[in-house]
């Protein structure tokens, strides 16, 4: 006989599934354009610069939520990799701002189009209304992990 039990211990179980296998997939570097292979981290820190032209530093540690020091580590790396550039701040002499270059784009790019595939994938999996229910418990364990 089936129980609600048996229900909470499968959905435990698929969610411990699920995050084996996105932690999987944070240790996979991948090829994003012209970039080269780009470790997770690398590439969420493209995309968290983003196409707007220039973010602070301290701005760029604030939407990852990691530390000023991760940035400058994070940053060292894709300057090397000619991802990113660095350059004063034109009001401020002890900030740094930076932006993409036109290989970071591109990567910035070819990751927004890799996500974009990715959901079209799983719209033809479900339908609309599961959807609907997939986007909800997205936002609401996204909230429920920031706590």
């Amino acid at each position: 006989m089936y129980t609600q039990s048996d229900n909470n211990n499968s959905g435990s179980r698929n969610l411990g599934r699920l995050i084996m296998q996105l932690r999987r997939l944070e240790r996979q570097p991948h090829s994003f354009g012209t970039a080269g292979p780009l470790t997770p981290s690398e590439i969420h820190t493209v995309e968290a610069i983003g196409f707007e032209g220039g973010v602070l530093m301290s701005e760029l540690a604030g939407r990852l939520g990691i530390t000023k020091g991760a940035v400058t580590q994070l940053i060292a790396r894709l300057e090397a990799k000619e991802l990113v550039t660095r350059s004063p701040h034109p009001n401020d002499s002890r900030a740094i701002v930076i932006s993409l270059t036109e290989t970071g784009r591109e990567a910035n790019a070819a990751h927004e189009e890799v996500h974009r595939r990715f959901y079209d994938q799983l719209r033809s999996q479900l339908s609309e209304q599961e959807i609907e229910i997939f986007e909800t418990c997205i936002e609401k364990l996204n909230v429920f992990l920031q706590q």
